[in-house]
């Protein structure tokens, strides 16, 4: 009995440990075999869901082995950053916050169920659901990698041609952007010094940087480069002369001052590469290496630069002399009479007082003061420009017979004119030519202008000038002495009403313009009860009032405005009815009499005429009057073709050598060359 009682005891004890052996079995399984069985899926997944899986197993598995699961912790997150670090491909580098965002790389594809997560999920659901996909816990979800460097000897695990083609393209295009970006980075690069280039070109070169032989050459292809690196290396020998000279270096100055005497007789007068002798490019190495000695011995950068300054100074000062000098030659050259113009007036002269008194007349005489016809008033001393204007009225004109020319000339070449066009008459039209000087009515007492120019102060002014001995000295104010101004011819047209008292019209021409159309429509032009008709020079701004007149003065600035418009002299219609009602002489007188002193205007007749036909000018059409011709280069060949009347104000008038070439065949085609007082004076085209 005690037996079986003891059997059951015992079978009921071997019950309860048979009881205690699953918990055993259970803690045995999961503190070893569950980390063995996690190690082999790290093994087998270590590129797709190394850190995922530790966290997803951490979730599931958390009883009561915490200080366990901890050391596990820490050992496989060591690991799966040394598998993260050594696995880096073309996607980057891997980690937890890739597997959470919703937009995988194209690398990475569910294969059979997808995990979707609504909005309202929690961050913690969303990282239970990824970690289930990835640790494979739902079966129908796999992955596909890329590469699997770690994963060998199984089959679903290796690049299938079109994931390896694939990889390849993706490559390509990686390398494709990564060139396009070098490319713009080169293209960029371009255009900043194409725009530094650009910028270096818009500065002005013209003094800095210019006297160096070093200097890298920017001139066009076809520029004299050896002229220039000749003219350089003058001024550099130059300039290491007077440096060698300085510190003592006898035998360098004297190398250098043979040097610079051969290169100057190479250079001589020569402007162009084809004037240069045949020596020049043995003088120019010599030089060079001259100039190179030089450099090592004597340069440094404050000397040179020192006597570099006190070169351009001085250069500068004799640019600006030699401008002056330069300005007075011009204006004298175009005050002066050429040698065969003068000859032809002295020709005609002896010419004309041989000639018996009965001979000396003009035909038509009876048309001089017929206010019916054409009438022109030309005051000149200039008999070829007399010429030239007659001559091209007439030849433009269509009905010559009834044009009238009044030409008014001084003593001296009243002959001349009178017997040039007794010589050459103007066809059908009717000529008449006169004396200033037998004027009685025009004297001191009458003209302010000639007792003016009678006066002490105007001959100082003129004929002293401040005794000057130099020709840069006297150029001061030079365009203002011009003899014209002593002239009274030059005044008379002020006085037309007094000199053809019997003319309701007259149309008043200089002798420096050529007629180019029939003038006969001015006399039609409606003045609208102005006395003066007149091509208005006001289209830039210095060609108004104030570049005339002197608006500091009280007068001037009380009564006239400093940006009315100018206008030329040179071809004027006049309404001598209205000027006689006008009194336009009257006004004339009283300002000219305000200026004795020139404090209103500097000398000339276009600032009194301004101010005497102040209100009253009316403005021509521009195609009736072209001016320019004698000093801008640039007047629009159409705009002189299709003019009435071509000016050549300036100094460049056309019968000077002075005149420029592109314009005077406009004029020189009116001169009769071929006349016999025209070739003995060698006057030619």
């Amino acid at each position: 009995m005690g037996l079986k009682k003891g059997l059951p005891g015992a079978g009921s004890h071997r019950n309860r440990g048979g009881g205690s052996r699953v918990p055993i079995v259970a803690l045995v399984f999961l503190t070893v075999l569950s980390p063995l069985v996690f190690f082999v899926g790290r093994g087998l997944y270590a590129n797709a869901s190394i850190g995922q899986s530790i966290y997803t197993t951490i979730l599931f598995w958390n009883f009561n082995i915490i200080a366990y699961r901890e050391a596990i912790l820490t050992s496989s997150i060591k690991q799966v950053i040394d598998v993260i670090k050594a696995n880096t491909d073309d996607l980057g580098p891997l980690s937890l916050d890739l597997f959470r965002k919703s937009n995988l790389s194209a690398s990475w594809r569910l294969v059979g169920q997808e995990i979707s997560v609504e909005n309202n999920a929690t961050s913690t659901e969303v990282r239970m659901a990824e970690a289930l996909a990835l640790l494979c816990l739902v079966p129908s979800v796999t992955f596909h990698v890329q590469k699997t460097p770690y994963i060998h000897d199984h089959s679903q695990f290796v690049d299938s041609p079109a994931k390896v083609a694939r990889r390849q393209l993706r490559q390509k295009r990686r390398e494709k952007r990564a060139a396009d970006l070098v490319k713009q980075d080169d293209d960029v690069t371009v255009k900043l010094e194409n725009a530094a280039i650009e910028r270096s070109k818009s500065v002005d070169s013209a003094v800095l940087g210019k006297y160096s032989i070093w200097r890298k050459e920017n001139e066009n292809e076809n520029s004299d480069s050896t002229v220039h690196l000749i003219r350089d290396q003058i001024i550099m020998a130059k300039v290491y002369l007077s440096i060698a000279t300085m510190k003592n270096k006898v035998d360098l100055a004297q190398e250098l001052q043979n040097r610079l005497k051969e290169s100057q007789r190479a250079l001589g007068d020569a402007t162009t590469d084809s004037d240069l002798l045949h020596s020049a490019p043995e003088r120019i190495k010599l030089m060079g290496h001259v100039l190179s000695k030089a450099r090592e011995q004597l340069y440094d950068c404050k000397l040179v630069t020192g006597k570099l300054r006190a070169m351009l100074q001085s250069a500068d000062e004799q640019v600006r002399s030699l401008k002056k000098q330069s300005t007075f030659l011009s204006q004298l050259a175009a005050k002066t009479i050429p040698n065969g113009i003068h000859c032809l007036s002295m020709r005609l002269t002896i010419e004309y007082y041989l000639l018996p008194l009965e001979k000396r007349k003009f035909p038509r005489s009876e048309n001089l003061e017929n206010p019916s016809l054409y009438h022109y008033a030309l005051f000149s001393d200039n008999v070829l420009a007399a010429s030239v204007v007659v001559n091209s009225t007439i030849m433009n004109a269509k009905e010559p017979e009834k044009h009238v020319f009044h030409l008014v000339t001084d003593k001296l070449n009243y002959g001349a004119m009178n017997m040039w066009f007794l010589l050459n008459p103007p066809g059908k039209a009717s000529i008449h030519v006169e004396n200033v000087d037998e004027f009685k009515w025009l004297n001191s007492s009458y003209c302010p202008v000639l007792r003016q120019l009678e006066s002490a102060a105007m001959k100082e002014y003129y004929f002293k000038a401040d005794h000057h001995t130099t020709l840069s000295a006297g150029s001061s104010n030079l365009k203002y002495r011009n003899p014209k101004y002593l002239s009274m011819l030059n005044h008379l047209r002020f006085y037309l009403p007094q000199v053809y008292p019997k003319l309701d019209k007259i149309l008043f021409l200089d002798d420096d313009i050529v007629v180019q159309k029939d003038l006969t429509g001015l006399w039609s032009v409606n003045l609208h009860g102005k006395v003066n008709g007149a091509v208005e020079t006001c289209g830039e701004s210095f060609h108004r009032f104030d570049k005339y007149l002197n608006f500091s003065n009280p007068h001037i600035a009380r009564h006239f405005d400093p940006n009315a418009c100018g206008w030329a002299y040179g071809m004027n219609i006049f309404d001598l009815k209205v000027w006689k009602q006008k009194d336009i002489t009257g006004i004339y007188h009283k300002w000219q009499n305000m200026n004795e002193d020139r404090v209103l205007w500097k000398l000339g007749t276009l600032p009194p005429g301004l101010i005497t036909f102040y209100q009253l000018t009316h403005p021509l059409e521009k195609s009736w009057h072209v001016l320019g011709l004698g000093y801008n280069p640039s007047v629009d060949r159409k705009d002189i073709e299709n003019a009435a009347v071509i000016h050549y104000n300036g100094n460049m008038k056309p019968w000077l050598e002075l005149a420029m070439t592109k314009y005077r065949s406009y004029w020189t085609k009116y001169i009769k060359f071929n006349h016999p007082y025209i070739r003995s004076c060698h006057l030619s085209e």
